[in-house]
C-alpha cells in the first residue's frame, strides 16, 4: 500500500487573493492522485529573524513552521517577485530554517508567478541551493505575466503555462517518490 506524499505549500504573497495562492490551488488540483498539498497559513505571524534566539526560544510560530516543513515529504513555494527580489516575509521564514535544516535534501518545487519575476526567481533559487533544498531544473518554473495566466478559481488559462505546470507536477512527483 502506498501512502500519499504530503507537500506543504508556502505562498510568498501575503495578499488574501493572490495570484500565487491561485497557482497553489492549480497545482493542488493537478496533483490530485499524485500527492496532497496543504498551505502553510502563518507566514505573516513569523517574527523577524534573530540569530540570538534561533533555538527553542524562537517562538511558537517558528516552531510550527519548522514542524510542518519537517513533517512534509516535499515543499512547494509559489511566490511573486517584489522590487526585483524575494518578498521579505518569505525570505524571513526561510532564514528561520537555515540552522534547523528543514530544507536539507527535502524535495522542493519553486514557482515564481509575477509580472516579470526573473530577478526574484534567481535570488530565491540561489538561496534554496545554498540551504541544500533538493530542487532541479524540472521542479522550478518562472511564470511571467502570471495574472493573465491563472484565474481566481485556481485554473490555469494559458495552455503553455498549463503544460509547464503539469510537467513540474510530474517531475516533483518523481522526486517525492524517489525518496
Amino acid at each position: 500500500m502506498t501512502t500519499t506524499k504530503k507537500v506543504i505549500a508556502v505562498c510568498g504573497s501575503t495578499r488574501e487573493r493572490s495570484t500565487n495562492l491561485n497557482m497553489i490551488k492549480a497545482v493542488a488540483d493537478l496533483a490530485k492522485g499524485r500527492f496532497s498539498v496543504s498551505v502553510f497559513e502563518g507566514l505573516t505571524e513569523i517574527p523577524h529573524f534573530n540569530p540570538d534566539i534561533d533555538d527553542d526560544n524562537a517562538g511558537p510560530q517558528v516552531a510550527e513552521l519548522r514542524r510542518q516543513l519537517r513533517e512534509a515529504d516535499g515543499i512547494l513555494i509559489c511566490t511573486p517577485e517584489y522590487a526585483m527580489g524575494v518578498p521579505g516575509t518569505l525570505k524571513n521564514a526561510i532564514d528561520w530554517t537555515v540552522s534547523s535544516a528543514e530544507f536539507l535534501e527535502k524535495p522542493t518545487a519553486l514557482i515564481t508567478a509575477s509580472s516579470v519575476g526573473e530577478k526574484g526567481h534567481a535570488s530565491l533559487l540561489g538561496t534554496l541551493k545554498v540551504i541544500s533544498a533538493k530542487i532541479t531544473d524540472e521542479t522550478q518554473l518562472l511564470v511571467s505575466h502570471a495574472k493573465t495566466k491563472v484565474n481566481n478559481d485556481g485554473r490555469i488559462s494559458d495552455e503553455m503555462t498549463l503544460t509547464e505546470v503539469k510537467n513540474l507536477v510530474r517531475a516533483f512527483e518523481g522526486m517525492l517518490n524517489a525518496d
